[in-house]
């Protein structure tokens, strides 16, 4: 069984000693944030005093409480600072002089109007690195559009292909291209630390992640493919266009199953084992192409065997068979799978206000320095004020209680 390392016995974290500012709403500059938080950077989440982030008003609540908020927010110190006011970009500037990465998502030409462009950053602190996540990028026509990840979803092709052949193009029901985006947010600012610190360089650099252009990424070679074949991927349901089988399929209590058969070899034991060998060296049947070209005669055939097996049987044969099934979970479900419970993927957390919660633990797994929640996101604004603003900035009380009062902190 995999063994989650134990920071405590002598392990360190991996990016212990970074310092991020993230001065990013919703989710595509948050989950950068998050993860290199999990993984040891200190992470100041800077929030306007009287908007937050609006990750607070978002999702679920429990008692008045954000639970979206628990988990984006977990490992961040938040502060509350208005960027759009003079003093509060000067305090901005500040904490600028000693911070690794900053992490922004306004609208192209904000943080320029404000004073905190990248070239006076730059003249802050030459290390500094900038993640700019935008839906659009900071240049082109359209930079100064509003742009939210559904946008990038609808334009990118990915809501083109996804749904059932004859119905609409279909959006995914959750924040798929931020996350993504996200991702790359994260490793482009490692890229970034590295040139830095271990190639030597000395110098930050200015990031500039769209929305849409990471989506267009994952989706793989469909613009070679249109620009040398004029081939355009259109809506196949479940089916990847492959030999197959893949799918999903229903059994008889109700459950439904995920089966990939994208190799020949195991595409064969399927077909063996739904029909025999006879099914299996049917010509119709043996090959990819084949296959694909009879996709609804060999959709029809699994299925009616999945149908009449409850979802536990059908897993049992299907594995015992070498091929690559997998159960369709709600997130219940999902929650209490044996591999999931092995793996530690879902942790109990201490919070202040809910008791104990569980959520996502720390991804992937790291040998030597493994990731850890210390703590879930703050429900109040401003509850680190105290820590950074007079413990690490020196200002006094009266300091913070008058920037309090004219609301810029």
């Amino acid at each position: 069984m995999t063994q989650r390392a134990n920071p405590a016995n002598g392990n360190g974290m991996a990016l212990e000693g970074l310092k991020i500012l993230d001065t990013s709403q919703l989710f595509a500059g948050a989950m950068p944030a998050t993860l290199m938080a999990d993984f040891g950077a200190e992470v100041i989440k800077v929030e306007h005093p009287k908007n937050g982030d609006g990750l607070r008003t978002m999702g679920s609540f429990k008692d008045g409480i954000p639970l979206s908020w628990k988990f984006h927010s977990r490992n961040k110190k938040c502060i509350t600072l208005d960027l759009g006011k003079p003093q509060g970009a000067e305090i901005l500037k500040r904490l600028v002089k000693d911070t690794d990465i900053l992490i922004e998502g306004f609208r192209p030409g904000t943080m320029e109007r404000w004073g905190l462009g990248y070239e006076e950053l730059k003249a802050v602190n030459p290390r500094l690195i900038m993640v700019r996540i935008s839906g659009f990028g900071q240049t082109g026509p359209y930079k100064n559009r509003p742009g939210f990840g559904t946008l990038a979803e609808a334009m990118s092709g990915f809501a083109h292909i996804t749904g059932q052949p004859d119905g609409p193009p279909t959006l995914p029901p959750l924040a798929l291209a931020d996350g993504i985006a996200g991702l790359f947010g994260v490793f482009s600012a490692m890229f970034a630390v590295y040139y830095r610190d271990v190639v030597g360089t000395g110098i930050g650099q200015e990031i500039d992640v769209s929305l849409y252009e990471p989506m267009s990424f994952v989706l793989g070679a469909q613009p070679i493919a249109y620009d040398q074949l004029g081939l355009i991927q259109n809506r196949r349901g479940n089916r990847s266009g492959g030999g197959g089988p893949r799918n999903l399929y229903m059994c008889s209590d109700g459950n439904w199953v995920a089966l990939s058969a994208s190799t020949p070899s195991i595409a064969r034991r399927v077909m063996q084992l739904v029909g025999g060998d006879e099914l299996a060296d049917d010509p119709r049947y043996a090959t990819p192409a084949a296959r694909a070209q009879h996709a609804d005669e060999v959709d029809s055939l699994v299925a009616d065997w999945i149908s009449n097996y409850p979802r536990e049987v059908v897993l049992e044969k299907f594995e015992e068979a070498e091929t690559a099934i997998g159960p369709v979970y709600d997130t219940s479900q999902f929650m209490e799978d044996p591999q999931v419970k092995a793996r530690q993927s879902i942790v109990s957390v201490d919070d202040p206000d809910l008791g104990t919660v569980r959520m996502q633990n720390t991804f992937p797994l790291m040998s030597e320095t493994p990731g850890k929640i210390n703590f879930t996101g703050p429900t109040e604004m401003g509850t680190h004020n105290h820590e950074i603003y007079i413990e690490r900035m020196g200002m006094s009380e009266d300091d913070v209680q008058r920037l309090k009062d004219e609301g810029i902190i």
